[in-house]
């Protein structure tokens, strides 16, 4: 058997002829394609404003930064993340802390954040941002969070970098319902790609003007803004600190092309899923847990191991010796040697910890066939 991937992009002749026709059009970057797209992400989410960045890090940073982040400020997120989501709130230099999860499901735990949100009002240290975390592609329990902070005046960046295309209580994740602004990431591995970037969507004309306004060098030629009279038809001011967290018009021609099968993307990977369930079913290993008000995209495929029966290391091992991608999805940001230098340690967060022992990521992507499929649950059986 060939190498399986944990992931992997689903490239046709569209998309390469989408990206052809831009390549050989006027523009490069900075071009049609740009608001196309974010017109696009805006109507697949119900959002009425999307903004396109090179990355979906970029997106959270300018997000946080959107919703005035800074320095004496504290951001919440979830220990089980990718480095960025916490990252960003250091980018802003503001401090971080964590939420611990629900084991089973990975994702925050609305309990967890009851009792620590009522801890900080007590010691006046409450988050001026929380960052949840869709981990797997699976929605947090937006409206229980979105309850608990309201009192508090707290916003909510969702991290949806994993769930382009899930849905919440029957409404796409992203239409920031629960939430000031939604994250979407764009990588090869995830649902769908533009090669690397990312997308925010909002409901807030402020908010998505202000990230529009950073992701370029915060430089503006709306006159409106203008802090004197303009010089001519070529004036333009940079009135704020940005960066340049532009996407290009080959990836946004990219992104539409993808888009068009975005939910044939989704269907297949809950296929998928299910097949993997279904085998699963008497095995010593826990699927994620499923929310009933979810309908996850399935970026990820993890399983919890039983240590006794089915070491997670020794799984590993045997997976990859049998060349497949298996992956962990992932170390607790907590236990990162920086972040252990800011003054977080083992123990913390002991959910995150127990999910991290255990968890293991299995190949999930729309090419992946039952022969292939079959071969990663056979090998697992192999082990038993």
């Amino acid at each position: 058997m060939s190498f399986i991937p944990y992931g992997k992009q689903q490239i046709d002749q569209q998309d390469i002829d989408a990206v052809v026709q831009t390549l050989t059009s006027d523009f490069l970057t900075q071009g049609p394609q740009i608001p196309a797209f974010e017109q696009r992400i805006a109507q697949l989410c119900q959002a009425k404003h999307a903004c396109a960045f090179s990355s979906a890090t970029a997106a959270l940073h300018l997000a946080c930064l959107a919703l005035g982040v800074g320095k004496g400020d504290f951001v919440w997120t979830s220990p089980v993340t990718f480095v960025a989501s916490a990252n960003v709130a250091l980018y802003c230099q503001a401090d971080i802390d964590f939420v611990d999860i629900n084991r089973e499901t990975g994702l925050m735990c609305p309990v967890k954040l009851a009792e620590k949100l009522e801890q900080a009002a007590k010691r006046n240290r409450l988050p001026k941002v929380l960052i949840v975390v869709h981990l797997a592609g699976q929605s947090c329990e937006m409206a229980k969070i979105h309850a608990l902070c309201q009192p508090y005046d707290i916003k909510i960046i969702e991290d949806a970098s994993h769930a382009i295309g899930a849905k919440y209580q029957g409404q796409p994740v992203g239409n920031c319902r629960f939430s000031d602004i939604a994250v979407f990431s764009f990588h090869p591995v995830k649902i769908m790609t533009t090669a690397e970037g990312g997308v925010a969507t909002t409901q807030n004309p402020q908010l998505a003007d202000k990230m529009a306004l950073l992701r370029s060098h915060g430089i503006t030629r709306d006159e409106s803004l203008f802090t004197e009279p303009s010089h001519g038809p070529w004036y333009y001011q940079q009135i704020d600190l940005g960066f340049n967290y532009r996407m290009t018009d080959l990836q946004a021609a990219l992104g539409i092309s993808q888009s068009d099968k975005l939910n044939g993307f989704v269907e297949k990977r809950n296929e998928l899923a299910n097949r993997y369930d279904q085998k699963f079913a008497n095995f010593p290993l826990q699927p994620l847990k499923q929310l009933k008000d979810n309908w996850s995209s399935y970026h990820l495929y993890v399983i919890l191991t039983d240590e006794a029966q089915l070491p997670r290391k020794q799984l590993f091992e045997h997976l990859r010796s049998n060349n497949i991608g298996v992956n962990l999805h992932y170390i607790p940001v907590h236990l990162q040697p920086y972040y252990q230098q800011l003054g977080f340690k083992f123990g913390d967060f002991p959910q995150a910890e127990a999910y991290y022992k255990s968890a293991i990521t299995l190949p999930l992507f729309p090419q992946l066939n039952d022969q292939q499929q079959d071969f990663v649950i056979n090998c697992i059986q192999d082990l038993l």
